[in-house]
């Protein structure tokens, strides 16, 4: 028997690496990212986890999988399959190699009219799982923006939150790599605990390192986007965006920031997201966030200890 996932980049094969070596850590599996095949070879793996595109070609250029032996088919984040040229069609491509009694698999954050056309087309007649809105989420998290002139500022700012309030485990999310790297390193003169996740690490890299944040031996998670979605973190109950999320136009990301806050406020707990605002574009962006949610975040003064400590409470 052989499982497929398709996932829509590299760097996002580390969820569902993550997820499968839960429950099946004995199981051997193939990434397609990391894997190399000799040319006639065949793949013994009984999972195998890659992008859309490659997969394709193990299967039809390649030859290194039959695509008859295939018993179960996932599509991981499908949203986001939709949003990236090439792979609705890949994945389509791949699904009419399949047998008929495959079982097909679809996962999505949202579901839009055009996830929906997706679906009805990979997976035809299916049993629909819905999940509580996220959204709903927000009543839980208190959100707090904090007015700043410069990256030196918001590092301030962040050090002054963490001498004021108890923070049991934190997750701060950065725009670029670089970044990222400064902050983990400021951060660990400081003197915490802290973990560095970004896009160029290994997938087993990834997986090592949200082990170690989830099992609690580092206390701040540093990262990009790589961890914005699917990683729950009991302990966590500070979400701080350093920088914004933003698209590739720019403009607010809202799927992304409700994501990444989300990683706070869970398992019935309160939470906590604390948004640094350092620039008249950041303003704007923080104001759109909140007209798309519709939910007033309020500002913070992280020069104010009291005014800090209120907000623990």
């Amino acid at each position: 028997n052989l499982e497929i996932t398709c996932s829509p980049s590299p760097r996002r094969m580390g969820r569902a690496l993550i997820s499968r070596a839960g429950f099946a850590f004995e199981i051997p599996m193939k990434i397609t990212w990391v894997s190399t095949v000799e040319r006639g070879q065949k793949i013994s793996e009984q999972i195998v986890i890659g992008t859309p595109g490659t997969v394709l070609d193990w299967c039809s250029k390649l030859k290194f999988i039959d695509p008859k032996k295939i018993k179960v088919f996932v599509l991981d984040e499908a949203d986001v399959m939709i949003a990236t040229q090439g792979h609705q069609d890949q994945s389509i491509r791949i699904q009419r190699m399949l047998p008929r009694n495959c079982q097909m698999l679809l996962f999505s954050a949202t579901f839009e009219d055009s996830v929906w056309k997706f679906a009805q087309k990979v997976v035809p007649d299916p049993n629909v799982i819905k999940l509580k809105r996220e959204e709903e989420t927000l009543d839980t998290i208190k959100q707090y923006y904090v007015l700043c002139s410069s990256r030196d500022e918001k590092f301030q700012a962040l050090c002054n939150l963490y001498g004021a309030i108890t923070i049991a485990q934190a997750m701060i999310f950065c725009h670029t790599r670089k970044t990222a790297s400064w902050l983990a390193a400021e951060l660990s003169k400081e003197g915490h605990q802290v973990a560095l996740l970004s896009g160029e690490m290994m997938v087993e890299q990834r997986a090592a390192v949200i082990e170690r944040f989830r099992e609690g031996k580092e206390k701040v998670l540093v990262t990009t986007n790589v961890c914005a979605r699917g990683i729950d973190v009991e302990q966590v109950s500070v979400v701080i965006n350093f920088d914004l999320p933003v698209d590739k136009d720019g403009n607010p990301d809202n799927e992304t920031y409700l994501h990444r806050i989300g990683r706070t406020g869970r398992f019935g707990k309160r939470g906590l997201a604390v948004n640094m605002v350092d620039s008249k574009h950041s303003m704007n962006i923080l104001n759109r966030i909140q007209e798309h949610f519709n939910k007033k975040i309020e500002r913070l003064d992280t020069d104010d200890l009291d005014e800090i400590e209120k907000i623990a409470n």
